[in-house]
């Protein structure tokens, strides 16, 4: 455990971001698993949702959660889903 107070504000922030990492990532896993859902039924609403999904890759790529390539790679593959 940390010793120093710094150590131990650092190691608090962590945690704090690891849960707010955490809560974000799994969004983002929910709102691909909608969007492969609404694909695979023929809904009307899958173009809004590829929207919301993008928007929220970028953002989260913006913010340092999700790598940016990591972003663009799902988005481009989601799109050609999509798009199929």
């Amino acid at each position: 455990m940390a010793n120093h107070k710094s150590a131990k504000k650092r190691a608090k922030q962590s945690q704090v971001r690891r849960l707010r990492n955490k809560s974000v990532k799994t969004s983002l896993k929910t709102l691909e698993k909608k969007l492969r859902a609404a694909q695979e039924e023929g809904a009307d609403t899958k173009e809004a949702l590829m929207r919301k999904t993008q928007s929220a890759l970028h953002k989260a790529a913006k913010k340092g959660i999700i790598h940016k390539k990591t972003a663009s790679r799902k988005i481009s593959r989601l799109s050609k889903l999509v798009n199929a």
